[in-house]
């Protein structure tokens, strides 16, 4: 029911995105999603993609600082509001949200969040008949 995501500490240096992304070239893994936030001298570069165990080591092995950590994914149908509809389910349940991003794959949009009760969350969807995507259901679309 979830999947991982990278996230990878940048300094915020004109070069460090793209020698991150150097590595994703080189090691001919697929970005599926990404997201960078900031703080005033790093950013988090919060990475979906194609083999997201090979990409955590090859980032590792050339001395990157990553984290690899499960977050919920669900497929919702591509019509406005239906983001607000998933997230009023999982508000209506007590439970916070603490990031989110979104992208659309395939005419689904995808949704990505993590939340502050893991286990309340995986009830919730299922209870809800939400429709979770599995890891190996995104490296099918690429």
């Amino acid at each position: 029911m979830t999947i991982h995501q990278l996230s990878i500490f940048l300094e915020n240096k004109s070069n460090a995105l793209v020698n991150v992304l150097r590595l994703f070239k080189k090691l001919e893994i697929q970005l599926i999603a990404s997201t960078i936030s900031d703080t005033a001298d790093n950013g988090i570069y919060r990475v979906i993609c194609s083999e997201p165990l090979r990409a955590y080591n090859g980032l590792k092995e050339a001395g990157v600082t990553v984290a690899l950590s499960d977050v919920f994914a669900i497929e919702l149908d591509d019509i406005p509001g239906r983001a607000c509809d998933a997230m009023e389910i999982l508000s209506n349940a007590g439970i916070g949200i603490t990031y989110m991003y979104t992208f659309l794959l395939r005419g689904k949009g995808i949704l990505i969040f993590r939340t502050t009760d893991a286990n309340l969350t995986r009830e919730t969807i299922i209870l809800n008949d939400m429709k979770f995507v599995a890891e190996k259901d995104l490296s099918k679309w690429v």
